[in-house]
C-alpha cells in the first residue's frame, strides 16, 4: 500500500512562487508514475502536471507550462511541483498521484491508483 502525504501549501500573493512536496510511504516509489492534480471550489479536479518514473520525462497542462516544473527525487520517495508567477487561478487543493502501470497520457485522474490527501493553495491579487 502506497500512502501520499502532501505539503507546502499556503497562501502567497500573485506572482509568487511555492513549492509542493509529495512523500511517499512505499519503498517502490521509483516504479511509480507521478502526477500532480489540482481542483478549486465548484471545477473538476484538472491535471496540472506529470514526470515518468525517472524524471526524465515531464508533461505539464497549457495552463501552466513555462510557470510550473515537476521533478522528483526517488532517493527521497519525494515528488515536487515548483509553482512560480502564480495567478489568482491557480488557486485550488493541489493533490499528488502515483500509478504503476504505463499510460500514453498523464491527465486522467481516474488512471492513477494512489492519491494524496491535498494541500491548499491560495493566490491572493
Amino acid at each position: 500500500q502506497v500512502q501520499l502525504v502532501e505539503s507546502g501549501g499556503g497562501l502567497v500573493q500573485a506572482g509568487g512562487s511555492l513549492r509542493l512536496s509529495c512523500a511517499s510511504s512505499g519503498r517502490t516509489f521509483s516504479t511509480y508514475y507521478m502526477g500532480w492534480f489540482r481542483q478549486a471550489p465548484g471545477k473538476e479536479r484538472e491535471f496540472v502536471a506529470g514526470i515518468n518514473r525517472s524524471g526524465s520525462s515531464t508533461y505539464y497542462a497549457d495552463s501552466v507550462k513555462g510557470r510550473f516544473t515537476i521533478s522528483r527525487d526517488n532517493a527521497k520517495n519525494t515528488v515536487y511541483l515548483q509553482m512560480n508567477s502564480l495567478k489568482p487561478e491557480d488557486a485550488a487543493v493541489y493533490f499528488c498521484a502515483g500509478r504503476y502501470y504505463y499510460s500514453a497520457t498523464y491527465s486522467r485522474p481516474d488512471e492513477y491508483d494512489y492519491w494524496g490527501q491535498g494541500t491548499q493553495v491560495t493566490v491572493s491579487s
